[in-house]
């Protein structure tokens, strides 16, 4: 059931009224477009803040439009518990009757990208890559779910702190498996692609190449394609090439404009093949900018996890969780990670560099890159008595996880921790055996 808000209500940012839509309750309105109110609502089973789009009576009653909008409701509502990722807005409950619609969604604290598109409060380029990143990594997993998104634009990018992004509204989305060819009306005319503007079959390309005008507007404060109408505008995205972003910026690094160029590619053929190809050209790019002091980017610590042997049967989404969950540390040759006989509750995985293990100043054995230390004060699930330290034998970065943290990942990821220790252990009862048997055979021989 939806309950009409109060009038003093209807303008954002006002204080709250008491009413309701369905169970939850409202706390005020955060949102208004054409066709939706956006409200800010208290989901009162989980007690937790949740925004419901809710679609305007009059808008679905509507003779020539209301089908269509009802449409792109049941395709958004149709997702529902489908795209589990880190960094898209979950979309938790749906209700469509004779006169209402909405929608359950995740609440995102920290408004959208749009803020950001505008030249005087740009973010920093690092920051820039950071999130076209992420939205990379975000919208492969969703087109490994067969979803292209379709509407890609600053308004859809919700940016809750630093650089984590939530990739909402995928009302326009369409199941590859079903359709692939382009809907009218569907799409904001500034970040269609040329295959949109001229009613041709669309794939995740379609996707990248909006990306790719967001990022443009991210780092110039401007669209690549400028035009007082949107005929002039669609003409220009099928025809027209955008000039380079270092244009605007001169200060921008070149490596950004071969990047851009090739995401705003005309053709679908001579633009990115895939979401992880666009990524890894923003990496490099990254690579050139970033400084020693700098702290470890969360592009470059999920690329590193993805190398690690340790991490090579987790997930996408599982990797980002152990981002969240994990403190990352770049130490100096000589520094002491663990001291024998000191207690602890956490464990470490090698990213870089090598450790040295020892008992009693005595050599046990030298660690590499990918190679995980200190796992029994997880496994013994109590604060564990070290008994051997472990020193940086070269530069080193570590990776540190708390059980209280790793308690808070979800059950697939912590699965996964569970059968990498499993095969830590088991390797390393293997090489036991070994030396057990090569010490056996030289005091036969002796």
């Amino acid at each position: 059931m939806f309950t009409r808000p109060a009038p003093s209500a209807s303008r954002v940012g006002e204080d709250p009224v008491t009413h309701k839509i369905g169970k939850y309750q409202i706390i005020k309105e955060i949102g208004r477009g054409a066709t939706s109110v956006v409200y800010l609502a208290l989901d009162p089973f989980s007690h937790r803040q949740v925004a419901i789009k809710s679609f305007q009576p009059e808008v679905l009653r509507d003779h020539q439009n209301g089908a269509r909008f009802r449409k792109l409701f049941l395709t958004e509502a149709s997702l529902a518990g489908k795209l589990a990722h880190p960094h898209i807005a979950g979309i938790y409950d749906a209700v469509s009757d004779d006169e209402h619609a909405y929608l359950v969604m995740e609440y995102v604290s920290g408004g959208t990208l749009e803020p950001h598109t505008r030249v005087g409060n740009l973010l920093p380029v690092g920051k820039v890559i950071e999130i076209i990143f992420k939205c990379c990594k975000a919208l492969d997993y969703a087109q490994r779910h067969g979803v292209i998104h379709r509407d890609i634009k600053p308004a859809n990018i919700l940016l809750a702190d630093g650089t984590h992004i939530k990739i909402s509204d995928f009302g326009a989305a369409v199941m590859v498996s079903s359709e692939t060819t382009q809907v009218t009306g569907v799409g904001s005319p500034a970040y269609m692609s040329p295959e949109q503007v001229q009613e041709q079959s669309v794939s995740h390309q379609t996707d990248i190449f909006s990306l790719g005008v967001v990022m443009y507007q991210l780092l110039t404060g401007g669209l690549p394609f400028k035009a007082t109408n949107n005929y002039s505008m669609l003409f220009q995205i099928a025809n027209v090439d955008p000039a380079p972003p270092s244009l605007f910026r001169p200060d921008l690094p070149a490596g950004l404009d071969m990047v851009v160029k090739r995401a705003l590619a005309k053709r679908p053929a001579d633009r990115y093949p895939t979401w992880e190809a666009f990524a890894q050209d923003l990496v490099r790019v990254f690579n050139d900018l970033r400084t020693p002091d700098q702290p470890v980017a969360d592009s470059e610590k999920f690329n590193t996890l993805r190398r690690l042997d340790f991490f090579r049967n987790f997930s996408d989404v599982d990797l980002w969780q152990v981002l969240q969950i994990a403190q990352w540390r770049r130490v100096a040759a000589g520094s002491i990670l663990i001291r024998e006989g000191e207690t602890g509750t956490g464990f470490f995985v090698l990213a870089s560099g090598k450790v040295d293990v020892s008992r009693s100043e005595h050599l046990l054995s030298v660690l590499e890159a990918g190679q995980c230390f200190g796992e029994m004060a997880h496994l013994q699930r109590r604060r564990f008595r070290r008994s051997a330290s472990v020193t940086a034998s070269t530069a080193a970065t570590v990776i540190e996880i708390q059980a209280a943290a790793l308690d808070l990942a979800s059950d697939s990821c912590k699965h996964q921790f569970t059968l990498a220790f499993l095969e830590l252990l088991i390797n390393r009862l293997d090489a036991a055996d070994v030396r057990l048997s090569e010490l056996l055979e030289r005091n036969l021989a002796a």
